[in-house]
């Protein structure tokens, strides 16, 4: 199997023509009778809770990546569901964010204080692509042209080509969580205040535009719309509030529905659709012109709340959860 401390064996079953094994690292080896060394098959997965995903189209297929609370990233075939993780030596804490930037790499900040640029036609861990940050980073977005806004305990990093080019130290508020616009040109931190500040990436720099968006609630999450026309925000106090961009990020309108804190977003590729998941199993999916039309998926994982929620297409949305699962749903309006 291997000769790690994760390749020790726990247990065995014979079961009429098979054999199977389970590993320490909770991999399900289907072992060979004839060539008792090298397994069959080997199902992996994860079997710590699962903290963030992402999804990204690779050579027509579309895959999905999630994180771990132990380092670990696994990718998935979003059609078969055959999966498999990174090689080489990675992340050695929990993988808070993750995102796909324009030239295909997967960027990732763990609780080792470190953001990783990983390619993902090799799917291999580099020495190269590691930026050591000075504090915890908490989450990240990408933009177009290299760009990385990383959120920090007490600090915003922009980085540009795998490379720290400016920082803002104690910004006088918790920052929590950041998007960049599809444009390029503007930042949105939620902080834990409960307002969202809007930043300009000029050149290698980052100016704070003085305009503070108020959510309901310490922000949980935000995300820009992928045509940029919106900005959804979510709180602690169980609400998303939509502001629209080209009005100068007046509010567009406000959705009621989870019973408790919600936890992440993501917007449908329609732009018309998102959806949220809260700490009360609960996803819902939205219509954003009309608040009261809504999909509700209950219970959406039984054991834990959903911890991230990404969307494969117009119709197929992908959660995550501390259950160590990664679920796809098919979604109909």
């Amino acid at each position: 199997m291997g000769s790690t401390v994760l390749d020790q064996q726990l247990g065995c079953l014979w079961q009429k023509d098979h054999l199977l094994s389970v590993s320490l690292s909770g991999y399900i080896n289907y072992l060979d009778r004839n060539n008792p060394s090298k397994p069959l098959h080997v199902i992996k997965g994860h079997s710590k809770s699962i903290q963030c995903l992402t999804v990204h189209k690779n050579g027509g297929k579309s895959y999905i990546y999630s994180g771990s609370h132990d380092g670990h990233i696994n990718y998935w075939d979003s059609e078969t569901g055959e999966n498999d993780s990174f090689a080489g030596k990675g992340h050695t804490n929990q993988v808070s964010r993750m995102t796909v930037d324009e030239s295909g790499q997967l960027i990732s900040c763990s609780m080792d204080d470190t953001v990783r640029y990983t390619s993902l036609m090799l799917r291999d861990y580099s020495g190269q692509g590691v930026v050591k940050l000075d504090v915890q980073p908490k989450c990240v977005a990408v933009g177009p042209g290299g760009y990385a806004v990383v959120v920090c305990i007490g600090q915003i990093v922009l980085l540009k080509d795998q490379r720290k080019c400016f920082s803002i130290d104690n910004p006088g508020y918790e920052p929590e969580v950041v998007a960049v616009h599809p444009g390029g040109d503007t930042v949105a931190i939620g902080g834990v205040d409960g307002n969202v500040r809007l930043y300009s990436i000029l050149g290698t720099t980052l100016k704070d535009e003085g305009k503070l968006l108020e959510a309901k609630g310490p922000v949980t999450d935000v995300a820009y719309s992928h045509d940029g026309a919106f900005l959804a925000v979510c709180d602690a106090s169980k609400v998303v509030t939509v502001f629209s961009v080209a009005d100068g990020y007046s509010e567009n309108n406000v959705f009621y529905g989870h019973h408790a804190k919600i936890v992440c977003l993501a917007w449908s590729p329609d732009n018309e659709h998102f959806a949220s998941g809260g700490m009360d199993m609960m996803v819902y999916v939205w219509t954003l012109s009309d608040p009261e039309t809504r999909v509700k998926i209950q219970d959406a994982h039984r054991l834990h709340h959903v911890s991230s929620l990404a969307w494969l297409d117009e119709h197929t949305l992908v959660t995550t959860s501390h259950d160590a699962s990664v679920k796809e749903w098919t979604i109909t309006y």
